[in-house]
């Protein structure tokens, strides 16, 4: 006769499981739970998955947040500890980001969005959690285009066609913010980017070096490079990119899709730290302070005067004119920074497409949807007391009059007199 099943006798599966725990120790205990099962347990009670969180940067301006949230402990009050990391370029930081190198970054809105849909580098899901900063970027000519008489876009497409030569500008990544911004802004005057002058990439950094020793004729960058240009005597400031677009999205705080996913209570606190230190870095009585800081040399790099001066919005374009601008490089602004609007990212594949980047439409609409996670921001906006745009959609008015408004994105693409 058959015996009855004992129940209390252990499986194999069962037996090689606590084997495993014994192995493992209490102290690591959930070492042995999947990924995915600790993720929705802590979400559950809204724990950072990940408790050390690292953000590349580049030395630039508009990294002054993810670097005053780790300064300053915003980042401890939500349970996570930032560690900024220091890039020498944006392709590193693509590619970084990428392979898991870096968690997230301070990095192109443009970039992530040419990652997501394969163009400038490997492709990858991608997210948008925030934007970083308005405005606050430059296109600085060097000295021999003054003494030629430039000292606007108008003269500088006269000088191109009365003397032809290979007028070289640069920028910084070939999807990213400044390409766009110089681009448009060349062919707001009628040159061809394109066709009429050579383009060429270098890193943030290095611009006022190559400019230095007459690598190039313009670029376009962010600050606090085109102020250094203008106090070592080798350039001046053309125009400014909040006169291109004023109030324009620049920086974001960009990861892997995958990151999210598996972090998603992580993501939440990176963001609250970071919206934390973008309110306190928009009074301005602080902005000395975080000049002081990000100035030093495991930041940005650069003489704290020539930082402070266009952060707080004083203006000199080496040309006698000096201003204070409204429109200098805001990082909070009730919020209004820091929302992923779907237009600002739909823009960019606008202007990939514009320019040839992109060789045929894209669903505009889905890609930014997928990428700029306006739930995971609203989630933390709220948390904070943050008010959240009712609409995710923003019109705005360019240089040339050209409105954009994120309704008609292919029709806009193709609308440009000058395009690929």
């Amino acid at each position: 006769m058959d015996q009855p099943a004992n129940n209390s006798t252990p499986s194999a599966s069962r037996r090689d499981f606590m084997k495993t725990l014994s192995l493992a120790g209490a102290g690591s205990i959930l070492s042995v739970v999947p990924p995915q099962v600790r993720a929705a347990a802590n979400s559950q009670t809204g724990k950072p998955e990940k408790t050390e969180v690292r953000i590349g940067f580049i030395p630039l301006t508009d990294c002054a947040s993810v670097v005053m949230a780790a300064v300053l402990g915003f980042d401890k009050k939500y349970g996570i500890k930032i560690v900024p990391s220091k890039e020498a370029s944006w392709a590193g930081v693509r590619d970084k980001l990428v392979n898991g190198e870096l968690d997230a970054a301070h990095v192109l809105y443009g970039l992530i969005y040419g990652v997501q849909l394969g163009i400038g580098g490997p492709k990858k899901d991608m997210n948008v959690l925030m934007t970083l900063n308005n405005n606050g970027q430059a296109i600085t000519l060097s000295n021999q285009l003054k003494d030629k008489g430039v000292k606007d876009g108008a003269s500088l497409a006269r000088l191109v066609k009365a003397e032809p030569r290979e007028y070289t500008f640069a920028q910084t990544f070939p999807t990213g913010t400044h390409a766009m911004w110089l681009y448009y802004w060349l062919a707001s005057q009628g040159i061809d980017p394109l066709k009429d002058v050579k383009t060429i990439v270098v890193p943030p950094p290095q611009m006022v070096a190559n400019m230095r020793v007459g690598n190039m004729d313009g670029f376009c960058v962010g600050e606090p490079w085109n102020n250094r240009a203008l106090a070592d005597g080798i350039g001046y400031t053309a125009t400014t990119t909040q006169d291109i677009w004023t109030d324009h999205p620049e920086k974001v705080l960009g990861t892997t899709a995958d990151f999210v996913a598996q972090y998603p209570n992580t993501a939440r606190a990176l963001v609250m730290a970071v919206l934390d230190a973008s309110r306190w870095i928009d009074t301005m009585a602080n902005r000395q302070r975080v000049a002081e800081t990000i100035a030093d040399k495991s930041y940005v790099n650069c003489p704290v005067d020539i930082i402070d001066q266009r952060l707080e919005g004083k203006y000199d374009n080496g040309l006698g004119r000096k201003w204070q601008d409204p429109n200098y490089m805001k990082f909070f602004n009730d919020g209004k920074v820091n929302f992923p609007y779907l237009s600002d990212g739909m823009w960019f594949l606008t202007q990939h497409r514009r320019w040839g980047l992109l060789k045929t439409d894209p669903d505009y609409l889905a890609v930014a949807k997928s990428v700029n996670r306006i739930d995971v921001y609203s989630d933390a906006a709220r948390a904070l007391g943050i008010a959240v745009p009712k609409e995710a959609l923003r019109s705005t008015k360019l240089m040339d009059g050209t409105v954009w408004d994120g309704k008609h994105p292919a029709a806009y693409a193709a609308s440009f007199k000058i395009r690929a």
